[in-house]
């Protein structure tokens, strides 16, 4: 071979080396995610992390879509056999990522699982309230029973995700975070998981389902905003969720990126707390604590939340990137109600109403929030500190960590929570179950209603609509109950988000369940 020859033999083989490099980056996805993670277990805890990141590893018996739409997915198809029984078919071509065949023992015993995950802080126990035994005839069909007629039985379990019983039944939650028993039939598998960092994933090359287009994932932790647009402009990552709105305008201007706006679910809401005596964190004037809580009047309720400037805070604080709300639903949702009007800011009346409770000149009061799981939570906060403040409850604002604020927040410790809830199944019963219904945690419901608000007629809500098979019934009843809970100030919401997701310009990403962030909703352009 002429030196010549030789030169050109290196350069192609450079030039190959070259494409098989940039082929095999594009087949690698890293995504740098706001919403923690508490487990690789998942059924430990209804977080938003916890399910963008279990989206990966494990699949559900059927798949919830765009709210409320089902569609196929460990159960090819379903149905009501009568008014309490329902029958799942199983599909018979899908393996656990250790080759071991998938049956409806799995089902099973996975729900039975879901009821009682020890160290819980979010049951999925409210999904199963109605099913009254789950039983397995044959290897592929699931027979669920329930205590009462349940339309919505599927829509219900979907948010179960299916465990192994062979690698499950002797394990903890230690074991799914070690990978032990994080043996899924979801398209990834598990590498490796670090608390608080990131989460390694490899794609299943034996998924029953679509095809992936990423050989390997890096589910990456970014809770502070800004560093995650810093990332995604250093080429760090791939993709970033909840786009800070300060930093908005500089992704859409950059020829390198792509931002992705979509309507969203997720709520954000204060809850009073109605616990009956006093709180360490409300005080008179001159910081005593009072012995009986001012919130559990209905006039001061009405106050706090008049007493709020709703536009101002997305216009100001969240530069429109959410919607003003006036219930936990957003407009065009299944259950949201026309008819409930947007509230009103008027200082003045909230004046008069906190007068006429009896406290004149107000009172103290500390609010708390997490630091580090909403996006601009902590500056929302202190907006309703000053408006707040302006009428005479002078409002002082607590940050926690979420590890901290989520315990004691769950046990109505605090005066006000804040909690953004993300509406999942797409329709009002969700919120309504979850944090609205009288908290029960035997039951399942009122799970993360932390400010322990209690109304019959709402309860009652929840059971019509349980059993409703006519879908305008059911929405009047939910519309209905949003009615209520505004007449009642049983919460006071501020806002709904929107989705925002920003990325490299040669990748889409298109929302596939409410606000989750995964691997699966982004792909390629050609």
């Amino acid at each position: 071979m002429t030196i010549s020859n030789r030169y050109t033999h290196t350069l192609v083989a450079a030039a190959l080396a070259g494409v098989m490099a940039l082929n095999a980056q594009a087949a690698d996805l890293t995504i740098g995610f706001a919403d923690p993670v508490s487990s690789v277990d998942p059924q430990l805890n209804n977080h938003a992390g916890d399910r963008s990141l279990a989206l990966h590893l494990w699949d559900s018996i059927i798949n919830s879509r765009d709210g409320s739409r089902l569609e196929p997915a460990l159960a090819s198809s379903w149905k009501a056999l009568d008014e309490r029984t329902w029958e799942f078919k199983l599909r018979d071509d899908v393996k656990w990522h250790d080759g071991t065949p998938f049956t409806a023992e799995d089902i099973v015993f996975s729900f039975q699982r879901a009821n009682k995950v020890p160290g819980s802080v979010a049951s999925y126990a409210g999904a199963l309230r109605t099913v009254e035994s789950v039983e397995a005839p044959d290897p592929h069909t699931v027979l669920v029973r329930t205590n009462v007629p349940n339309p919505k039985l599927p829509l219900d379990i979907a948010s179960i995700y299916v465990v192994s019983k062979h690698a499950g039944e002797k394990a903890g939650t230690e074991d799914y975070n070690s990978g032990k028993a994080a043996i899924g039939t979801g398209p990834y598998t598990f590498v490796s998981y670090t608390p608080g960092d990131r989460t390694l994933l490899k794609k299943n090359p034996d998924y029953y389902g679509v095809a992936q287009p990423w050989d390997n994932v890096t589910y990456r932790f970014i809770n502070n905003p800004s560093s995650r647009t810093a990332a995604l402009l250093a080429g760090d990552v791939d993709v970033i969720d909840k786009v800070p709105a300060t930093d908005l305008a500089r992704l859409e201007s950059s020829s390198d990126i792509a931002v992705y706006s979509y309507p969203g679910l997720r709520v954000f809401l204060l809850q009073p707390s109605f616990k009956e005596g006093g709180n360490e964190f409300i005080r008179d004037n001159q910081g005593k604590p009072l012995d009986v809580n001012p919130l559990r009047d209905l006039k001061v309720r009405q106050a706090l939340s008049i007493a709020i400037n709703r536009k101002a805070i997305v216009e100001r604080v969240l530069q429109n990137t959410v919607t003003e709300a006036n219930q936990w639903m957003p407009e065009g949702s299944f259950g949201y109600n026309p008819d409930v009007q947007d509230i009103a800011h008027d200082p003045e009346k909230a004046r008069q109403l906190l007068a006429e409770a009896g406290y004149p000149e107000g009172f103290q009061l500390t609010l708390h929030v997490p630091g580090d799981r909403y996006p601009y939570a902590s500056e929302t906060a202190q907006a309703v500190a000053q408006f707040w403040s302006r009428v005479g409850v002078r409002t002082q604002v607590e940050t926690a960590p979420w590890s901290v604020y989520g315990s004691r927040a769950g046990k109505n410790e605090y005066a006000v929570s804040v909690i953004a809830w993300g509406n999942g199944t797409g329709e009002a019963g969700y919120g309504l179950l979850q944090t609205l219904a009288t908290h029960d945690a035997a039951k399942g419901q009122g799970i993360n209603n932390w400010g322990r608000y209690s109304n019959a007629e709402v309860d009652q809500a929840l059971l019509d609509s349980t059993v409703e098979f006519d879908d305008e019934k059911r929405k009047e009843i939910f519309q209905r109950a949003a009615t209520l809970v505004t007449d009642d100030v049983g919460h006071i919401p501020l806002f709904h988000y929107k989705n925002i997701w920003a990325s490299r310009k040669n990748l889409k990403v298109v929302p596939i369940l409410s606000d989750r962030t995964s691997a699966l909703q982004v792909t390629p352009i050609e």
